[in-house]
């Protein structure tokens, strides 16, 4: 394998899924190796930044992942996909509309099959990657409205932490699972016309 997990010299392009799961697999590894460090160590890294600039790779990675993840299954199990996306932007960014899409489309709903609780965080970690993304790390009323049991205030530096990364991995890929599993079934039902979802950026 080279890079990121993408490309085999023997069998070619790696399956959507493969790169995912992969890529998720490969930021707790990043996650484990700082753990391991010396405590004089993690405690120099810490002081210049690197564990919570690995931690914000971490969430803008998960929702790297699951976008990209999602896109490809979504291309492959829908025959007017292109119709339906069009105009939409990047709608795999933005996990609420992401399902309403895939309901759309005749699929079970994401949400439903996840349960509330996981859906909420995976919510609150797509909203933390917008802050970071979009806001250099400072809490919005964007953020706050997405998060509302959050203890932060607009304007203070929006804080990650291990447990938090490693509990926002595990959503993802139960997140991927639960596309695998509803993007494979045949649709119940099929909504070949418009679909409004707006196209806002962010979760």
């Amino acid at each position: 394998m080279f890079g990121e997990h993408r490309y085999c010299p023997v069998c070619g392009q790696l399956p959507a899924a493969s790169i995912a799961f992969d890529a998720l697999q490969a930021d707790t590894a990043r996650l484990d190796a700082l753990e391991t460090l010396p405590s004089d160590a993690k405690a120099l890294l810490r002081e210049q930044g690197v564990f919570t600039r690995n931690w914000v790779d971490t969430v803008e990675n998960v929702v790297g992942a699951v976008e990209a993840l999602a896109s490809s299954l979504f291309r492959s199990a829908v025959p007017n996909a292109d119709s339906l996306l069009n105009g939409k932007g990047a709608i795999f960014q933005r996990l609420d509309h992401m399902a309403d899409l895939i309901v759309a489309a005749g699929f079970a709903d994401l949400r439903t099959n996840l349960g509330t609780q996981t859906w909420q965080r995976l919510l609150e970690t797509w909203a933390a990657r917008h802050v970071f993304t979009h806001n250099d790390g400072i809490v919005d009323q964007k953020y706050l409205t997405r998060v509302p049991g959050s203890s932060a205030r607009i304007g203070q530096c929006l804080v990650l932490t291990d447990t938090t990364c490693r509990r926002a991995l595990d959503d993802a890929k139960a997140l991927c699972e639960c596309l695998i599993d509803v993007l494979r079934q045949a649709p119940a039902r099929a909504h070949p016309g418009h679909v409004s979802l707006g196209d806002g950026v962010g979760p």
